[in-house]
């Protein structure tokens, strides 16, 4: 066993466990994984039926695997804004955005969220890589006034259309002023938390971080959870096949160090993730300004994929594409997800290929655990290209 000599000073093991590791425990974790060196309930045994909690209820998510990256100083801006792509001049305080963490050759390091507390004062809710290292060098490097630290903050996520009245039973009415991608700061039970009207689904939620998780994680889990049973809340891992159906991509899947914004549908498409016009010299800028130039070969597009299902999530049974036409079948590319969606009634996923094969129609052969099964090239997301289901909220459930 060993003793912290400083209670104040967060340790850090191989391996380590969420504020909330023990609250979630307890509901029966049917698998985990790691992420961000931190265990991750990835399912309570029945993907399916928490993917039908999450579209007709309530339900609760250890997240405390998104650790924060905390950048304070006078610098904090000029920084921060310079480790992203997109124009942080347009985020205002309180305001959140969907950013990539870019390299300098224009590769994506990371893909968080991103909340701006203060002028000078951002958490960076990250995706599965590490950044603090990286913040910290570039810091370094450049003789910045910034400090760069993890903060003993844990967030849990309560998403699905009934989210709003638990929200409205821990905090009140004033919850629901909070507009989409926005965040609060707020007490409960004497705990300090931040609120945002975020998450994994693009569905209604809200995402609570939790300040001292070390010391209140288990007192936050059940206090929403007594405010939630009432309203039937179910304890769930991350849905993938919503957050494929909505276009969600996955950090180590979709994205990694190895692709740029440009291959994965943002820059082109999404000028506003990297805002190649701004005055800001971010890194990576010259990088992905030749990328625009030059073209990319090759893209990730969404694909339906006929034969049976391939289940509720598959990031590695399936990685080879074929093209259909192709008599030698010769591999082109990889599918990065994919899942059997309920709702839709087909399998449906992402696949990087060839700029070639990215037109829309475009038939493939794709290689399942049932074998080579014939896909097509479609429209991605699957549904709700707008978000409108998370940006709409009424005062009160139906």
């Amino acid at each position: 066993m060993s003793i912290n000599p400083n209670p104040g000073v967060l340790l850090y093991p191989r391996i380590r466990k969420s504020p909330f590791f023990h609250a979630s425990k307890r509901h029966g974790v049917g698998l985990y994984s790691v992420y961000n060196h931190t265990y991750h309930p990835r399912h309570y045994g029945d993907p399916v039926g928490e993917y039908w909690a999450l579209l007709d209820g309530v339900t609760l998510w250890d997240v405390g695997v998104e650790r924060q990256v905390e950048i304070t100083g006078s610098d904090a801006f000029e920084f921060t804004n310079m480790l992203v792509p997109r124009d942080l001049t347009k985020c205002k305080v309180g305001q959140c955005k969907y950013v990539f963490i870019t390299a300098e050759d224009g590769g994506i390091i990371n893909d968080p969220v991103l909340l701006r507390l203060g002028e000078n004062h951002f958490w960076l809710s990250l995706a599965d890589s590490d950044v603090m290292l990286w913040a910290k060098g570039l810091a370094y490097h450049l003789g910045m006034d910034v400090q760069i630290r993890e903060p003993d903050v844990g967030p849990v996520q309560i998403q699905g259309p009934k989210s709003r009245d638990v929200m409205v039973d821990l905090f009140g009415e004033s919850i629901l002023d909070v507009p989409y991608y926005y965040a609060v700061d707020r007490e409960l039970d004497g705990m300090q938390v931040v609120v945002s009207r975020t998450g994994y689904t693009a569905e209604l939620g809200y995402e609570i971080y939790l300040h001292n998780a070390s010391r209140d994680g288990v007192k936050l889990w059940n206090t929403i959870w007594e405010a939630g049973e009432p309203h039937g809340m179910r304890v769930i891992g991350p849905c993938h096949i919503r957050r494929i159906e909505a276009g969600i991509l996955s950090w180590g899947c979709d994205i990694t160090y190895d692709t740029n914004p440009f291959e994965v549908g943002y820059g082109f498409e999404k000028t506003w993730m990297v805002d190649l016009d701004q005055e800001a010299d971010f890194i990576g800028k010259a990088a992905l300004q030749r990328i625009k130039s030059e073209g990319i070969s090759r893209k990730l597009v969404g694909v339906e994929i006929s034969g049976p299902s391939v289940g509720s999530f598959n990031d590695g049974e399936m990685v080879d594409a074929f093209d259909v036409h192709d008599p030698r079948g010769l591999r082109i590319g990889e599918v990065t997800s994919a899942c059997y969606s309920p709702r839709l009634q087909r399998n449906i996923g992402y696949a990087m290929v060839p700029i070639a094969y990215h037109e829309l129609g475009t038939e493939l052969v794709v290689h399942t655990q049932h074998g080579p099964q014939e896909a097509v090239v479609v429209e991605k997301p699957f549904l709700d290209p707008t978000k409108d289901i998370p940006k709409r909220l009424v005062r009160a459930s139906a």
